[in-house]
C-alpha cells in the first residue's frame, strides 16, 4: 500500500513528539477557541474602534 512522504514524515513526527497534538490544542484554545463577547463588551470594542486608511499601506 503507497504512503506519501509527507504522511510518513508526519507519522514519524508524532511517534517523535506524542505530546504534539496536545501542545496544537492548547495554541488552538489560546488564539482560536474564544467566548463570544457580551453586549457591552462589544459596545465598548466598537466604540474603540479607529478608522483605517483607504490604503493601509500608505507611507504618509
Amino acid at each position: 500500500m503507497y504512503e506519501s512522504e509527507i504522511t510518513q514524515f508526519i507519522r514519524d513526527l508524532k511517534a517523535a513528539r506524542p505530546h504534539l497534538e496536545e501542545d496544537q490544542r492548547k495554541g488552538r484554545a489560546i488564539w482560536w477557541d474564544k467566548k463570544p463577547l457580551n453586549v457591552t463588551e462589544k459596545a465598548e470594542q466598537d466604540e474603540a474602534r479607529v478608522p483605517q486608511q483607504a490604503y493601509p499601506y500608505a507611507t504618509k
